[in-house]
């Protein structure tokens, strides 16, 4: 490796399958587009897109699937090096239903295990993890083993040696919430919150961002208020706190004692699947820009508008050029 990578991203990979119509159930649907999907590897093209030098480390299955997303990282420049086949389990596929603005269930298909969840500690990098301007984890890593102890070890790896990013990525049926071994119900389940949170603050602690919307925050602190949440963040670990607030914007909270509380920017939502993650990718190329807190909020919520003003997640990432048209036309 010649140089470091702007980003290095490490979690879920697979593809989606999404109607071409909106506002019919699944059940109806007739024509489906598929696209490279998983939330750090969308981060990573987001990335990518905004001219940011990006790789995953993820697995996939040994089948046609697992072909598809190989090539399909490669198109979006995004480095593969570090996703690697597992015989055993196939390459997930994640359908959803478009209901906009606000309804757009998934349907995961990730059994008897994704082979994401098979990364292990001594497959990893440690010095591409180490060197990389940017290290982004997701909460879903953390959700079974031997996965778990990898995104463990990666972090330890790293050392806080940069700007490392805990996606706190709440996707509660994989920790035996909604229907799964968790009989607390709710939109999350009290018994797989109480699961996740000690990985959650291991996780933390090695962290030096976190950001998540008020559910996600939820899991890891157990406060539900915006700003309670960021501050419990910060008490845990992290220097930078970024709290999605859905229409009430976002709120960034420094350990400095600086702030940033930015509202929504309005758009037609199309598919609101994929602007957390344009938001991610978004959020990492103002850190490597060295951005205040409050123009990076902007650029971030702008990214993520846009995509959920598309169809897709990956092939709907913006260009630079994009958001800062959209931004001058606001």
């Amino acid at each position: 490796m010649t140089e470091p990578y702007d980003l290095i991203t490490m979690g879920r990979i697979g593809v989606d399958i999404y109607p071409l119509q909106t506002g019919v159930p699944l059940a109806q649907v007739e024509t489906f587009g598929k696209f490279l999907g998983g939330s750090a590897t969308n981060v990573a093209v987001a990335a990518a897109r905004l001219g940011r030098r990006s790789a995953v480390i993820s697995r996939t299955g040994s089948d046609p699937f697992g072909d598809y997303v190989h090539q399909a990282l490669r198109d979006f420049g995004v480095d593969d090096r570090w996703v690697t086949s597992v015989d055993a389990y196939p390459t997930p596929v994640t359908f959803c239903e478009i209901f906009p603005p606000d309804d757009f269930p998934l349907y995961f298909y990730r059994r008897p295990k994704a082979p994401d969840l098979v990364i292990r500690p001594e497959e990893l990098d440690q010095d591409a993890l180490a060197a990389a301007r940017i290290f982004w984890i997701t909460g879903t890593g953390l959700c079974e083993e031997p996965s778990r102890s990898a995104t463990l070890a990666a972090l330890e790896a790293r050392a806080k040696a940069g700007p490392t990013v805990f996606d706190l990525d709440w996707r509660p049926m994989f920790w035996g919430g909604e229907g799964g071994a968790s009989g607390d119900g709710g939109a999350t389940g009290a018994a797989a919150m109480a699961t996740a949170r000690p990985y959650y603050e291991a996780a933390l602690r090695h962290a030096t961002v976190a950001v998540g919307n008020v559910d996600e925050a939820e899991v890891a602190t157990g406060l539900r208020d915006p700003k309670a949440c960021a501050h419990a963040l910060l008490e845990r670990g992290v220097e930078l706190a970024v709290v999605k607030q859905g229409p009430k914007g976002v709120l960034a909270v420094h350990r400095d004692g600086r702030t940033a509380e930015v509202p929504p920017t309005p758009v037609e939502v199309v598919n609101g699947l994929g602007a957390g993650d344009a938001f991610g990718g978004a959020l990492c190329h103002g850190l490597l820009a060295g951005w205040e807190l409050e123009p990076m909020m902007r650029y971030a919520n702008a990214a993520g508008a846009i995509v959920a003003s598309r169809l897709a997640c990956s092939s709907a990432m913006p260009t630079a050029g994009e958001v800062d048209a959209f931004l001058a036309g606001r």
